[in-house]
């Protein structure tokens, strides 16, 4: 097992039982006083983030991860089916994994997703995607006073905000990190 001053950013670690991607590294010598290594990591399961302190020459686990790029298939019940596009092989994962993902999810979708131990933990969605818009109010003429703006609701059943001149069945793009109407696609 390595020693604290040889984790880097980007790692999954072990700690506490669970695993955690390290964030940020910083080695420190204060004075007089023994070297440490202080490291901010997010929790991969609770998504929870913290610092810790260990000692230069403290051994941590480091886990082996693998970052797959899957293509969404279907959705089930309780579950989510991607394939891997180069061994087309079908992997399902929970609906708790994918979360609020779900509503930016569409067929051939890529996402990636974060293996540690051969198992799933992290799923990763690109910056936007393209969705098309199923239902939507017509605006009203003249109510373009200043930047007026009308609900729709998209393919996947996630309500945003779209501009007075966007119709019913075209296609716009989402961010996936607010969910923030940016544009036509």
């Amino acid at each position: 097992m390595p020693a604290a001053n040889d984790i880097r950013k980007g790692q999954v670690i072990k700690f506490n039982g669970e695993p955690h991607l390290v964030m940020e590294t910083q080695h420190r010598t204060p004075g007089n006083l023994r070297a440490f290594v202080q490291i901010k990591m997010r929790n991969l399961r609770y998504g929870k983030a913290l610092d810790q302190r260990f000692a230069s020459t403290d051994t941590i686990e480091v886990l082996p991860t693998e970052k797959k790029t899957l293509e969404f298939s279907y959705a089930d019940r309780d579950s989510f089916a991607f394939m891997d596009p180069e061994s087309f092989e079908t992997i399902e994962l929970s609906s708790t994994l994918i979360g609020e993902n779900k509503n930016y999810l569409t067929a051939n979708g890529k996402v990636d997703v974060l293996f540690v131990d051969e198992k799933p933990l992290t799923i990763e969605l690109p910056s936007s995607v393209n969705l098309k818009i199923t239902e939507s109010s017509d605006g009203v003429k003249g109510d373009t006073a200043s930047n007026v703006q009308k609900p729709a609701v998209l393919e996947t059943g996630l309500v945003i905000q779209v501009p007075l001149f966007i119709k019913e069945g075209e296609i716009v793009r989402v961010s996936t990190a607010d969910g923030s109407y940016m544009g036509r696609a």
